[in-house]
């Protein structure tokens, strides 16, 4: 078998439908992963989202784990965290067909053990693709069977016992659901709640016709905002392709912050759970730590990653974890990401008082930043390096190198300056008191990136 690190990535695998992903490496992946789950589960859930190659190659790996004796239980159509709560509820491992907001060539297969607990390069993913490049062994038993079950309608009362939202005054939302699995979850989840749902684009497309089923880019809220605007809504939620993120605009049509959002539903958790521990990552803003500190949580800072995330959240035992790339991690909910129940946290938040979105929120926005900046470059070690030596030489600057390069400067400023894994990148996160001083700072940071 031919090099898979290409496909395996960190936190799963994907690549190319036909070119580097087909049904038979598929079924191998199935086998694999049936030997590594074995010895402490009889039975792998499986789901998947809506492109069109995702029946055919969840079914070669439902094929691929039986082919071992082990069982699967086959819950169809799923968005991501459909698929966690799955896993966590029957205490099983899991597999999600989906590419997430990647365009419609490409499919994937993100993979948990029970309880929801991720399987990343050094958790079982290696282990994974080494098996495969190697040669699935042989299995002479008697086959597992599938069985197909049905938990949409589960799920969906799971999230509204964790958030009650029947008290609250009636709001309107647009709900941007990109072609994909937002339009599967949320008509579910939002039954019977006192929320008008104004849908977009809820019909499942893995083609994505309107636009990429990837909010974090701005030009695909586009159209969200100004249908916001249009129907006077109270807020627009906008769900990536496998609806496991979640991005929030107000009244107005504007964005709001993941890291404010972050705050926002840390501050409502430490409610229920006073001088409960808080994961950020180092991207999110410093009014995230510094409002958790002021509830009475207590903030910890962790690299980039679902996989960091979930390792400390069990370790210390917190309750909710942010990522500014609008991951959002619960501890009630097997330390998996929800944007869907975060979504359900703004929307209670908001329907408990009576003032707009903007004036809630603006609460936890304390400083200006400047989004995720991608520069192309030939040698991100010597640009990193290069950076590194320009600002240690200022006085009174603080340097730790936990994930890439964070910079403090005094006054509060700060920016993040980190290495792609997968692309020839370097990615800088800036943040200031004002929008002035964050564009004088990025100027200056990208000056020598680019030089």
């Amino acid at each position: 078998m031919s090099d898979l690190s290409g496909i395996v990535k960190a936190y799963d695998i994907r690549g190319v439908v036909g070119e580097q992903l087909d049904a038979a490496l598929v079924r191998d992946f199935g086998a694999a992963f049936a030997l590594l789950v074995k010895p402490d589960a009889s039975a792998v859930v499986v789901g998947h989202d809506m492109r069109d190659s995702s029946p055919e190659l969840s079914a070669a790996f439902a094929d691929g784990v039986t082919s071992q004796g082990v069982d699967v239980v086959s819950i169809g159509l799923a968005s991501t965290d459909q698929l966690y709560f799955a896993s966590g509820s029957l205490d099983l491992p899991g597999a999600m067909f989906t590419a997430s907001h990647n365009p419609a060539k490409y499919n994937g297969i993100k993979l948990c053990r029970a309880g929801a607990a991720p399987v990343g390069q050094d958790t079982g993913l290696a282990e994974i693709r080494d098996t495969v490049e190697q040669g699935v062994p042989a299995f002479d038993g008697a086959r597992g069977t599938v069985s197909e079950r049905e938990v949409l309608g589960d799920y969906a009362a799971y999230l509204r016992k964790l958030v009650d939202l029947t008290g609250g005054r009636p709001l309107k939302v647009v709900v941007d659901a990109g072609n994909g699995m937002g339009g599967h979850t949320v008509p579910t989840v939002f039954e019977g709640l006192p929320v008008e749902v104004v849908p977009m684009y809820f019909e499942l497309d893995g083609t994505f016709p309107n636009h990429e089923a990837n909010p974090l880019d701005p030009k695909n809220i586009v159209d969200l905002q100004a249908k916001v605007r249009e129907v006077g809504a109270d807020a627009g939620l906008a769900f990536d392709g496998d609806a496991d993120r979640c991005f929030v605009v107000d009244e107005r049509g504007e964005p709001v912050s993941p890291s404010a959002i972050t705050a926002l539903v840390a501050v409502r958790e430490l409610a229920k759970e006073p001088g409960g521990t808080i994961i950020h990552n180092l991207i999110t803003s410093n009014g995230v730590p510094e409002i958790v500190a002021e509830h009475g949580g207590k903030p910890v800072r962790t690299r980039v990653g679902h996989s960091f995330i979930k390792a400390e959240m069990a370790r210390t035992g917190a309750i909710f974890g942010g990522e500014h790339s609008a991951h959002y991690y619960f501890r009630d909910f097997w330390r998996a990401d929800t944007g869907m129940l975060a979504a359900l946290h703004v929307l209670a938040a908001l329907g408990e008082q009576s003032g707009p979105l903007s004036e809630l929120t603006s609460a936890y926005s304390r400083y200006a930043a400047s989004g995720e900046i991608n520069s192309t470059v030939s040698d991100q070690v010597a640009r990193l390096i290069a950076v590194k030596d320009a600002f240690a030489a200022k006085p009174g600057t603080e340097i730790d190198e936990l994930d890439g390069l964070t910079v403090r400067l005094p006054g509060g400023a700060w920016f993040n300056l980190r290495p792609s894994n997968t692309e020839p990148l370097l990615r800088l996160n800036v943040e200031a008191a004002d929008v002035n001083a964050v564009r004088a700072l990025t100027d200056e940071v990208l000056a020598l990136v680019r030089a």
